[in-house]
C-alpha cells in the first residue's frame, strides 16, 4: 500500500498560523518507522502493509494532538496487492512516459 497523508493542528493560538513544529513531530514518527517514505510541502507518502501504514498514520496524528485543540487528517491510498517499491517505481514510470513524449 502506498499512502499519502497530511496532518495538521488547528486552534494553535499562533498569530502566524504556522504548524511546522507539529508537522515536524508527525514526520519524525514516519521517518523513525523505517518504512519507505517521502515528504513534500503538502503531503507525506509512506509505503508498507495496511497495518504498518495505518499504525504510522495513527502515531503521527497522535504526535500532532498536543499542538492544537483539534487535528485535520487527509488520506489518499493506492492499494495494489503484490506490489512493493511503488513509492519510487511510479515516479520512474512517469519520467519514462514524459521522456517518450519528448521524442
Amino acid at each position: 500500500m502506498l499512502l499519502a497523508f497530511s496532518v495538521a493542528p488547528s486552534g494553535t493560538g499562533r498569530a502566524d498560523g504556522s504548524v511546522h513544529d507539529a508537522v515536524a513531530a508527525a514526520v519524525k514518527v514516519v521517518r523513525d518507522s523505517g518504512l519507505p517514505n517521502r515528504t513534500s510541502s503538502m503531503f507525506t507518502e509512506v509505503e508498507g502493509s495496511w497495518d504498518e501504514v495505518f499504525d504510522v498514520v495513527r502515531r503521527a496524528t497522535e504526535a500532532v494532538l498536543p499542538f492544537g485543540s483539534r487535528v485535520s487528517l487527509v488520506i489518499k491510498a493506492d492499494i495494489r496487492p503484490g506490489y512493493e517499491g511503488e513509492i519510487d517505481a511510479k515516479l520512474v514510470r512517469l519520467e519514462r512516459a514524459l521522456d517518450a513524449t519528448d521524442s
